[in-house]
């Protein structure tokens, strides 16, 4: 894995990021890496499950939130290795150790190559809804959850039509059509990012294929499930758990995509009851 760029160059990690330290200062430190589409808000449902007993880091991914847009850099967050390399200047700046990563959807395999970059920072990686690759693979009997034509028409309606792309998409990924005020939710977060940085994480999201790497991946994972999830089937789930070495298949009965968000209870719930105790 490369690093498009180095740490230095970029000047501080943890104000590009907007990265901030909450909670108790002497408990286990849990960092929340949203998932593309939403920002650090994205976790405001769970956080008072960890305030009390964890040191909570929180940041905004580049594009997102208040990531400073003089930062972004076009070429280094083409690949997912750009975004798993900030993780890791956020860790060194606050000098985390022993850190758990909680991230959400494709931002799981950014935290799988932040722990491959840098295995001494970090003590777990819970991944919720993870997929390593979100297009089929007929050859190797993988099922992905969608086709090649499927993604190419997927991205080029975003580049058509950035405002349309996300009141459709948007309600598919959070799933839950009884409650639409999550889609609604959900469609109003998309909106917030600029659509060249959307277009640029959603074509490294959805062609990127994670399946090799998680082989290499030694800290231990903890993987939550969800039902009716249009982006992360059961099958691609399950791949991920087949894949990485020491993993814990958690199945979830939050359904859709953002189990964090229209769950958070229950999604809080199982993240502590695996957690690793103090270092």
């Amino acid at each position: 894995m490369s690093t498009p760029t180095t740490a230095a160059a970029r000047g501080s990690a943890v104000a590009r990021h907007r990265a901030t330290v909450l909670g108790d200062p002497h408990g286990r430190t849990v960092l929340f890496v949203h998932g593309f589409g939403s920002d650090r808000q994205a976790w405001n449902g769970l956080l008072p499950w960890f305030l009390r007993e964890h040191r909570v880091v929180l940041l905004d991914q580049a594009g997102a939130g208040a990531f400073d847009a003089a930062a972004y850099d076009r070429e280094r967050y083409s690949t997912l290795d750009g975004y798993a390399a900030d993780l890791v200047e956020v860790c060194e700046e606050l000098d985390l150790r022993d850190v758990v990563v909680v991230a959400h959807s494709v931002s799981s395999m950014i935290a799988a190559r932040a722990a491959l970059l840098a295995p001494e920072r970090f003590a777990q990686v819970v991944m919720l809804a993870p997929s390593a690759r979100y297009v089929d693979d007929p050859a190797a009997g993988y099922d992905g959850g969608f086709s090649a034509g499927d993604v190419e028409e997927l991205l080029e309606s975003l580049d058509r039509n950035y405002l349309s792309w996300t009141a459709s998409v948007a309600p598919m990924i959070m799933g839950n059509p009884e409650r639409p005020e999550l889609g609604e939710e959900f469609t109003g977060s998309f909106r917030q990012l600029d659509p060249a940085t959307a277009r640029c994480f959603a074509r490294a999201t959805f062609h990127t294929d994670s399946r090799e790497l998680l082989q290499r991946v030694q800290v231990p994972v903890v993987v939550l499930q969800c039902r009716e999830d249009a982006l992360a089937p059961e099958s691609a789930v399950r791949e991920v758990v087949a894949r990485l070495p020491r993993a814990t298949l958690v199945p979830l009965r939050a359904t859709g995509h953002c189990p964090h968000v229209s769950e958070p209870a229950e999604t809080a719930a199982a993240v502590l009851a695996h957690l690793p105790g103090r270092p």
